[in-house]
């Protein structure tokens, strides 16, 4: 492909029959993604962003779902054109995907070792001793604690940002030209959130992969992308630069989900700004911009007319139209006049109760099976003091990793979590049947 282009998407369209009528998920849609470059897509849930990447991917279930039109052309090679069996060939090696849920996203019949293999035996080519290894590098350079112990647990076995480091290791394993991340840091706590960014970071600059990141944090796209494709209702909204989209964002509704960002800087009490609204039926888009009914500058034309694609700068477009063009970028409107408004408040957000002291807060648990001593080590542990949490203190944070028991600890603080023992066979033989269950 020519100026080093890595993925090219014309004209996009992916739709489902549904019993509602046909739902146009992706309506036309179109963007380059050159090589060692980061391309952000962001948008509200159903805006398209997900069904946009699983047709790159070839991955939309079929029926409902049906990739009606457009062309998807990587590296020179349309992937539409291709046979399933050639699709596959590049579709986990050369293209790879962080899926959104790795919950759903991993065989839980099976080790997490066996999933990780499979792709460089696949692949890569590897024997069974060489995948098993590549599998242990992968997990350690995801942050997995002991992935030589953990390797061969289920996907039970691990917590949700476990998971979902798991699944970022099998994308990575091939080293792909081009990776598809959709929402790569749920679940994860912010040190861990940091760490896979940076992976993702070094990947692209070692390597020179190209990455399309989904997400809904424009804090992210903000540090991570070259460009940000905004997505809403199945067609992009605006297409720019990163630096001119946080500058100069031209669409109303690019500018509603830039003030939706709550500001650090502003005190307590400060009113939080969201879009007013919800998104429309895709399955029965009105006639005119499917924003309009949000839009604070809605006017009778934009419910009978959809707007015009408009170039703004050489690479920066955006769906407006052109005769308010100026004024629109150039205004400096109050949230106040254009949106609904929720009042951030301590009194409102929190119940105030008594003081509850917690002190030496202990509790474990014991592996069933034969497993027990070798890995009472390592079992999940809380030895803690809590600071006092009374009227003088209206709120606690108990922040930790992926795996160190907040959950836990809030269930135990609340009285809504269970607390049970697991004994081992051979400890019950030990103690007798007198168990405490």
């Amino acid at each position: 492909m020519t100026n080093g282009t890595i993925l090219s998407v014309k004209d996009l369209k992916t739709y489902f029959q549904t019993e509602d009528g046909v739902v146009k998920a992706v309506d036309g849609i179109s963007f380059e993604l050159k090589k060692g470059e980061t391309l952000g897509i962001v948008g509200e849930s159903g805006s398209g962003k997900s069904v946009t990447n699983l047709s790159v991917m070839r991955l939309i279930p079929e029926p409902p779902g049906k990739i009606v039109g457009g062309d998807v052309i990587f590296d020179g090679t349309d992937v539409l054109a291709l046979s399933i069996d050639d699709v596959r060939k590049i579709r986990g090696k050369r293209i790879a995907m962080i899926f959104q849920d790795p919950m759903t996203s991993l065989n839980p019949f099976l080790k997490i070792s066996t999933q990780l293999m499979e792709v460089t035996q696949l692949h890569l080519g590897h024997n069974k001793k060489q995948a098993y290894e590549h599998a242990i590098k992968m997990l350690k350079t995801v942050g997995i604690p002991e992935a030589h112990e953990r390797i061969d647990n289920y996907p039970h076995e691990f917590s949700g940002g476990m998971r979902q480091r798991v699944m970022i290791a099998m994308a990575l394993s091939c080293d792909p030209e081009l990776l598809i991340a959709d929402e790569p840091t749920t679940a994860l706590d912010v040190t861990i959130q940091a760490q896979i960014l940076e992976l993702i970071k070094d990947l692209k600059s070692r390597m020179g992969t190209s990455v399309i990141l989904i997400t809904h944090d424009l804090g992210v796209v903000a540090g991570m992308t070259d460009k940000i494709i905004v997505m809403y209702a199945g067609k992009v909204f605006e297409q720019a630069p990163t630096r001119d989209l946080f500058n100069t964002p031209a669409n109303p509704y690019t500018r509603g989900l830039l003030k939706s960002v709550p500001d650090p800087a502003h005190e307590e009490g400060t009113e939080l700004y969201q879009i007013p609204g919800l998104p429309p039926d895709v399955a029965h888009l009105p006639p005119g911009c499917p924003f309009a009914e949000r839009c604070y500058r809605a006017e009778d034309l934009c419910r009978t007319t959809y707007p015009p694609f408009v170039q703004i700068n050489e690479n920066h477009h955006s769906l407006i139209r052109r005769q308010r063009l100026r004024g629109h970028i150039n205004e400096k409107t109050d949230p106040r006049d254009s949106g609904s408004l929720v009042r951030c408040d301590r009194m409102q957000i929190s119940r105030i109760v008594e003081g509850r002291v917690v002190r030496e807060l202990r509790f474990f648990f014991l592996l069933e099976g034969w497993q027990i001593d070798s890995q009472l080590r390592s079992a999940s542990r809380c030895d803690r003091s809590v600071k006092e949490i009374s009227r003088a203190s209206l709120l606690h944070g108990e922040y930790g990793r992926c795996g160190t028991n907040t959950d836990q600890i809030a269930g135990r603080i609340s009285g809504t979590g269970s607390l049970s023992r697991q004994v081992s066979r051979r400890h019950r033989r030990r103690n007798g049947d007198d168990v405490d269950r």
